[in-house]
């Protein structure tokens, strides 16, 4: 089942031409890994599909529903966009976590604003609502303990480690049930010696049979892990293919270049 198609994606800032036309479509519980050098679009186009930048062209649909299409002139509600924006999770590279906030309270807070909303608009009972955040805290302890961090549930982030804060930001990710969970480098402010616990617990989630998008400079991982890679260059999709074919039979001389220059490093 097709769950994402990604139609004609140009964006521009200024003068400067980020993305040139990106089209690509990803199945239900496929694992997409994007590479590519600096500059060439990949965290752009991960933030068009999160809402954080709006696309100058082109169309975005997740499971046969429209949430981007720059043809439609009609002004979409701020409760059409907030839909929209949920059915994408992103994990930063730097956590953005709020440090004077719990483990489990910032896991938990994005769905509780996200409930306090929506009980305004739908005038739901005290009981109602209390029920609900009883049922996010459950869920934020079964993450915690998804991410085996359950022992870390009270403690604040400048108590974790690099690698700990970024499975917090992975379970709060999680916490509002995206559809397409996507990942921007998320290893690259970590030391080396962190990583792996990121990438296992990243890996662990294929699993789970989540959807997942995921711009990454770890070409190991994107070999063992992903079922598609994108290689951008210049703001376009330069190959794409299964990781067999785009580590192990390159095409393009920019994607050769490119893993050359990943060996050499």
């Amino acid at each position: 089942m097709e769950l994402l198609k990604v139609e004609g994606i140009k964006k521009s800032f200024g003068r400067t031409n980020v993305l040139k036309g990106i089209d690509f479509s990803l199945e239900k519980g496929e694992v997409l890994a994007i590479i590519g050098s600096s500059g060439s679009g990949k965290t752009t186009l991960l933030r068009c599909l999160n809402f954080l930048e709006t696309p100058d062209l082109g169309k975005i649909t997740v499971a046969d529903h429209v949430v981007f299409d720059s043809e439609d002139k009609k002004r979409k509600s701020s409760r059409e966009k907030r839909e929209n924006q949920l059915k994408f999770g992103l994990v930063f590279q730097s956590f953005n976590l709020f440090p004077q906030y719990t483990v489990h309270k910032n896991i938990t807070l994005p769905a509780v604003l996200a409930l306090k909303k929506q009980a305004r608009k739908e005038k739901l009972s005290a009981s109602a609502k209390n029920e609900a955040i009883a049922e996010i805290e459950k869920k934020a302890d079964a993450l915690l303990l998804q991410m085996g961090l359950s022992e870390k549930k009270n403690s604040y982030p400048c108590q974790l480690s690099g690698g700990q804060c970024q499975r917090v930001a992975i379970a709060r990710a999680l916490a509002l049930d995206p559809e397409i969970l996507c990942f921007d480098e998320p290893t690259s402010a970590l030391d080396p010696e962190l990583t792996g616990e990121v990438l296992r617990a990243i890996k662990a989630l294929k699993g789970n049979d989540h959807t997942m998008v995921i711009v990454t400079h770890e070409m190991d991982f994107a070999r063992n892990v992903a079922d598609k890679v994108i290689f951008m260059a210049d703001g376009v999709i330069e190959e794409v293919g299964t990781p067999e074919d785009v580590f192990g039979a390159p095409k393009s001389q920019k994607l050769r270049a490119f893993l050359q220059k990943d060996k050499d490093i």
